[in-house]
């Protein structure tokens, strides 16, 4: 019996009693104190948690710093990222040397170590590790009078998490550089492919690279990065850009050192970069901050002497920087904008040759990898510095809290510019004479606010000649058209007449005269210059100039000797002229010349429809290939006009049938092609059609074509009428009555 009790009471004991490898909670590493897999090593707050994990799905272990009192483990530092432990036998612990390191029991080798020497003279027993309640593991040694100081700290070599007061930037005294990099993965925190750090070429930048190729960048303006516009709401944190011979670094703290809010900013795998605030009453993380967020985030979205600008979603977010225009305008027209722009008149001398600043407001400032800063100056005496330099291209203030204090200059392409819609600094850019005259001009007709939108638009210009827009006296326009004689009338619609007039030198020109009860007043008319202006184009008609004198309203064009292009497509003797390649060539002209119509909501309000009249250049397609015009009847017992005809051949593969019999007969292929093309643009719903660029593109390549669908409008109609689709359409296409201008 006495043995029985025995037995029991050594079986209690084996339950009772815990075993030596009982997990511990420390608050400091010590050379006779180590961590082993299982122990947890707090701060003093208990904020912060340091011991060995397993991340996600993976079985590997790993050291590494997580929140404590987030119920969800969230890892902000990783010690061997790099090398992990396959089985539960790791050590973090101070060896004889006083390092702090990871070791496996079943490997002979340090599998991490601090990057720290100790001198022969200090001693190692002295080295003490402990976690601060910022998140930092600190190394601490004694020195010989007994007082300890930093060794080592973690903070110095972050992996894929930003926490508040922590350093990103370059120690000039040690030459240590701070950045966060990516984990490979969510199972796997080793070193992964996307980095953000601070770039030291020129004046120094946040950049976040993938692959070595930078994708994303902000400057430092004062109070904010320029990329980070919301950084001016203080409510969470502040941040501080340091900048002296010491150091060069970015921190932010949380506003009042509040204990209750968790922040952090991490760089994820894919390489967006986000921002997050622990909601204790969610129990969750909330991003309030991300980027890349959109297309003008992108870096150098708009190639060199590009500007981004997502205000106006009707049209291609990319524009060249006044006066500049696209270095390859057939790429620019496909949203290939890599080539970015070029100077409009590339011959023009820059250097002292009546050259000046134009400015563009709100913008995110450019790359300054190639800019200067000298604070010396303000933003007059940095104008100065910068004219008399040849290959200064812009200027602005290097702080834009300070009242034009400090000169930032750039000397080469202005790269990855993004125009904001309520913040952003002023940037001032180098701009020949021509350019400058033109501003001066476009600000006395319009004013200055649409002054300068026309200058932000000036890239669109794709004329090879001189794109001023000037001023012509009443006087000479009234000798030129010979006191508006009708003799010299060419035609007339709901705003006035058009005239043909000579001027003095002999060129001829078209005048449109605007009547003076004709409803469009001074708004309706500066929008429709401007557009005109912005439109410039050479398969457009060129704008010459305008008159505003005496409440007239005049707009000079170039004058087209040869008239439309329905004089000779619906003659039965003059369309033999157009043999394919020219009609191929109006086709593909004059899709690349629509950049939009003149909808009323432009001409009134001067707003865009965000499509361009797809469906009436599907029309034009098939008149010119088929010399038809649509409203033409085809069969006597059949009601269909030009759309639906060509639509019921090509489903039975007839198309052939159509094409004009001046075609020659080897190039039906390429006609057959074209009339697909026009059947996609004439679809019966909007959303279907593709967007002008795709057409150019379609007409470009031989690239596979998707198959049209039903057409709209193919039956004729017994009477003329104007179709709306009325302010519900959710395509944003609106179909108007077009009154001749």
């Amino acid at each position: 019996m006495k043995s029985f009790e025995a037995f029991v009471t050594v079986i209690l004991l084996i339950f009772l009693v815990p075993p030596l490898s009982i997990s511990l909670v420390l608050d400091t590493i010590t050379q006779n104190r180590p961590i082993h897999d299982g122990d947890v090593l707090l701060s003093d707050q208990k904020t912060f948690a340091l011991g060995f994990f397993s991340p996600a799905k993976s079985r590997f272990r790993y050291a590494g710093i997580w929140y404590n009192k987030v119920p969800q483990q969230t890892v902000v530092w990783v010690a061997n990222r790099d090398n992990p432990i396959n089985d539960t036998s790791g050590v973090l612990a101070i060896n004889s040397h006083g390092r702090l390191i990871i070791y496996a029991k079943n490997q002979n080798s340090a599998l991490w170590s601090a990057n720290v020497s100790v001198s022969s003279e200090e001693s190692s027993s002295a080295s003490v590790a402990k976690l601060l309640d910022i998140g930092n593991l600190v190394l601490l040694q004694n020195n010989s009078t007994g007082r300890s100081y930093v060794r080592w700290q973690s903070f110095d070599y972050p992996t894929n998490t930003y926490l508040p007061l922590m350093k990103l930037g370059l120690n000039r005294k040690s030459g240590l550089d701070r950045f966060i990099t990516s984990w490979k993965s969510a199972d796997n925190p080793g070193t992964g492919n996307c980095t953000y750090r601070m770039d030291l070429t020129g004046y120094p930048q946040m950049l976040a690279y993938k692959n070595r190729v930078p994708f994303w960048r902000a400057g430092w303006t004062g109070p904010r990065w320029s990329g980070v516009p919301t950084m001016i709401n203080r409510f969470v944190y502040n941040a501080s850009f340091v900048n002296n011979q010491d150091e060069i670094s970015i921190t932010y703290a949380i506003i009042n050192n509040s204990d209750s809010v968790f922040l952090r900013f991490v760089i994820e795998e894919s390489g967006t970069m986000q921002q997050f605030m622990w909601h204790d009453q969610r129990q969750e993380w909330v991003e309030f901050w991300y980027a890349p967020n959109d297309l003008c985030d992108n870096y150098g979205r708009c190639g060199g002497n590009g500007n981004c600008d997502l205000s106006d979603v009707s049209r291609f977010e990319c524009v060249c920087l006044p006066g500049f225009e696209p270095r390859s305008r057939t790429s620019w027209d496909l949203r290939d904008t890599s080539g970015g722009c070029k100077r409009m008149r590339a011959g023009s001398h820059m250097c002292g040759d009546g050259e000046g600043f134009l400015k563009v407001t709100r913008v995110k400032l450019p790359d300054t990898s190639n800019a200067r800063v000298e604070m010396g100056l303000n933003l007059r005496e940095c104008k100065e510095k910068c004219l008399k330099d040849c290959n200064c291209t812009a200027y602005t203030s290097v702080d834009e809290t300070t009242d034009g204090v400090g000169c930032l200059s750039w000397h080469g392409d202005l790269v990855d510019i993004k125009t904001y819609t309520d913040t952003g600094m002023d940037l001032y850019i180098r701009v020949d004479e021509t350019t400058l005259v033109k501003v001066r001009k476009s600000k006395d007709l319009f004013g200055d606010t649409l002054g300068l939108k026309y200058m932000e638009e000036a890239g669109l210009d794709d004329s090879t000649n001189d794109s001023d827009v000037p001023l012509f006296d009443l006087h000479t326009i009234v000798v030129a058209t010979s006191n508006f004689s009708l003799d010299n009338k060419l035609g007339q619609g709901g705003f006035g007449s058009v005239y043909k007039g000579m001027l003095s030198n002999g060129k001829e020109i078209a005048v449109k005269r605007l009547s003076k009860c004709s409803g469009q007043g001074n708004e309706e008319f500066k929008n429709e210059v401007m557009l005109i202006a912005k439109l410039q184009h050479r398969n457009l008609v060129r704008i010459l100039g305008c008159c505003f004198e005496e409440k007239e309203k005049m707009i000079v064009y170039e004058y087209l000797p040869n008239k439309s292009l329905d004089c000779l497509i619906f003659d039965e003797e003059k369309r033999k002229l157009l043999d394919w390649r020219k009609r191929f060539d109006i086709i593909y002209g004059v899709a690349r010349g629509m950049f939009g119509y003149m909808s009323p909501e432009y001409a009134m309000e001067g707003r865009f429809s965000i499509k361009s009249d797809v469906y009436s250049f599907g029309i034009l397609l098939l008149e010119i290939i088929t010399g038809k015009k649509n409203v033409t009847y085809y069969r006597e017992n059949t009601d269909t006009n030009l759309v639906g005809h060509v639509w019921e051949l090509w489903r039975e593969g007839k198309a052939s049938e159509i094409v004009d019999s001046c075609v020659d007969e080897s190039f039906v292929g390429d006609a057959l092609r074209c009339i697909k093309v026009g059947l996609l643009c004439v679809q019966e719903f909007a959303a279907d059609r593709p967007h002008m660029s795709a057409v150019v593109f379609m007409l470009s390549n031989d690239s596979a074509l998707p198959t049209p669908k039903q057409p709209a409008f193919v039956f004729k109609r017994s009477t003329y009428t104007i179709t709306s689709e009325g302010a519900n359409s959710i395509n944003d296409v609106t179909c108007s009555g077009v009154e001749a201008r």
